[in-house]
């Protein structure tokens, strides 16, 4: 309106912006509406545009959506569509469950690496292994049936990371986590809670003993962003008699 109307409030100019745009293009190309804004809407839309496109070229994508139609000059024919749009299609196919895999996947990685570099043998790592990694009132249940059945319990996070310690550095065992496939299971709490199941093979020097499911119970840290510190582990063992009937062919 060219400052020709006098309004007091936000909601009364935008109304007479609306009213005095005499089509899309003219509201759009206003210079108030900055071009960050039309591509985070066109983001928060799910519509895939190249991060370097300019203002006129989101304009157009704007009013090719509105009217229904996606065809871009971008997906011409002939011109091959920018990689930023497959990585946008990409991340939104990603449902909460992968993220939550992800994370499972992450902390056993890390875990089990820092495990094992504590084997007299292993690759040492710079990070520390210790209770810092365990909530204070950590519980651990130690299952193992070798020749007989056995259970352990330990409470704190000082004995319950003893214990795991004392499984690499004194018992000299391996863990191999199976990280593909159905090895690995994750859910998390509408609370925040996570379990992660994971089931692998383990070893001693040049000998595979047996196979281990273990179960983490995982809880955020509220003061550091990122960071997850165990609450419950239980551990499970079994010896030599699980490969042999396995690999028994009849």
């Amino acid at each position: 309106s060219q400052t020709t109307v006098k309004v007091l409030q936000n909601s009364e100019a935008i109304d007479a912006i609306l009213v005095y745009s005499q089509n899309v293009e003219e509201l759009l190309k206003r210079r108030k509406v900055y071009r960050e804004i039309i591509f985070k809407y066109l983001a928060a839309q799910g519509v895939p545009v190249p991060p370097s496109s300019e203002k006129h070229l989101l304009i157009d994508r704007v009013k090719q959506y509105w009217s229904g139609q996606l065809t871009t000059h971008a997906s011409e024919p002939g011109e091959r569509k920018p990689h930023t749009e497959v990585k946008c299609l990409k991340q939104r196919q990603k449902s909460p469950q992968d993220d939550i895999h992800d994370l499972g996947e992450e902390f056993c990685q890390w875990f089990f690496k820092l495990l094992n570099s504590q084997h007299p043998l292993g690759v040492k790592s710079e990070e520390r292994w210790g209770p810092q990694h365990f909530w204070e009132d950590a519980k651990m249940k130690f299952c193992y049936n070798t020749l007989e059945k056995n259970m352990e319990e330990y409470v704190g996070a000082e004995m319950v990371s003893l214990r795991l310690l004392s499984l690499v550095k004194e018992e000299y065992l391996l863990f191999n986590p199976n990280l593909n496939a159905n090895g690995l299971k994750c859910v998390m709490s509408p609370h925040g809670l996570v379990l992660v199941a994971v089931a692998g093979t383990l070893h001693r020097d040049n000998t595979c003993l047996g196979i281990f499911e273990q179960i983490f119970g995982l809880i955020s840290c509220p003061v550091r962003e990122n960071t997850w510190k165990i609450k419950v582990v239980n551990l499970k063992v079994v010896g030599q008699n699980v490969l042999d009937n396995f690999f028994t062919t009849e």
